[in-house]
């Protein structure tokens, strides 16, 4: 199974030229059932990434363009009357995908985002009074632009937490961009990707990432860490208990993906900026984007026993 998982990974590296670590951060949030948040100036390959990995896992894809004028209906669906049969019929949305990508979703309303809590958090929606499962996998990857452009909504704290990571791609480097300039389209590539896992390869992989091994050690560390948030004078809150669980599963799914069957510090280390960057706020700016400071600082004031 390993074999195949480094075969996704070069399939998605294919496309997404110089973005190896944040490819495999992206995986590991699918495999560890998370949810990812992808933050960054238009035009870097955020939809491109959403749409290779649906293609090398094997997913149904949908993306919902967010913009002002979106209504919870067209994100969840709605019933419309068929005078033939003199009923309502319910028409599904594209939430009911297994693979939903929220395209700029700090560009609609915080009523239209809100419309994706209880599917990121239970995994179905309520719609005119009826509960409705969604699909089993089923992964929220959400994209948005830095909330300084205009037109922006910032997505609240509680919003914020149903992410299991946070993902910047940034600029290519030299010559990753010199071969994106001289090859092929990254679109016109994707067509080309075949699934590499089916949806019961994918179940079996998620079913054994909580089943990596932790020890006492690394359970300390990782709660010294989170203490440090919690009573350290710089931070604005500190990390809640999803947070702990959220950097534990994170840090499993890494650990698989590596080939051990347990979990070692460095696999701590690898996800913590992109699972509690998005969770933290300096106290001197706590609406500000000082997430990625802090954690360095954390990084280097609490190390593993």
């Amino acid at each position: 199974m390993r074999r195949k998982l480094e075969a996704c990974l070069e399939a998605v590296n294919q496309v997404l030229l110089g973005k190896e670590p944040q490819v495999r951060l992206a995986l590991a949030c699918l495999l560890a059932r998370g949810h990812l948040l992808i933050e960054d100036l238009p035009g870097m390959g955020k939809t491109t990434l959403s749409h290779a990995l649906a293609k090398v896992l094997g997913l149904s894809f949908q993306r919902v363009q967010f913009t002002s004028d979106l209504l919870p209906g067209d994100i969840l669906g709605t019933s419309v009357f068929d005078k033939d049969s003199g009923q309502f019929t319910f028409h599904p949305g594209p939430i009911f995908a297994e693979l939903v990508l929220a395209d700029e979703i700090n560009r609609a309303t915080p009523k239209s985002q809100s419309a994706l809590l209880e599917a990121m958090e239970e995994g179905q929606v309520t719609i005119e009074g009826a509960t409705r499962p969604l699909p089993d996998p089923f992964f929220v990857i959400a994209t948005q632009n830095p909330v300084s452009q205009g037109g922006t909504f910032a997505l609240p704290e509680s919003q914020l937490d149903r992410f299991l990571m946070r993902l910047s791609l940034g600029y290519p480097a030299r010559g990753a961009e010199k071969a994106l300039l001289l090859g092929d389209s990254r679109r016109a590539l994707l067509p080309q990707i075949s699934a590499v896992l089916d949806h019961s390869e994918l179940a079996a992989i998620q079913a054994e990432v909580p089943k990596v091994r932790v020890s006492d050690a690394l359970v300390e560390y990782v709660l010294r860490l989170v203490e440090a948030t919690r009573t350290q004078p710089q931070f604005a809150w500190g990390l809640s208990p999803r947070a702990s669980l959220a950097l534990l599963a994170a840090s499993r799914a890494w650990a698989y993906l590596a080939g051990r069957d347990y979990v070692i510090p460095e696999d701590v280390q690898a996800v913590l900026p992109s699972v509690v960057g998005h969770r933290l706020r300096e106290r001197a700016d706590p609406s500000g984007h000082g997430g990625s400071t802090l954690v360095q600082g954390l990084l280097r004031e609490v190390t593993p026993l």
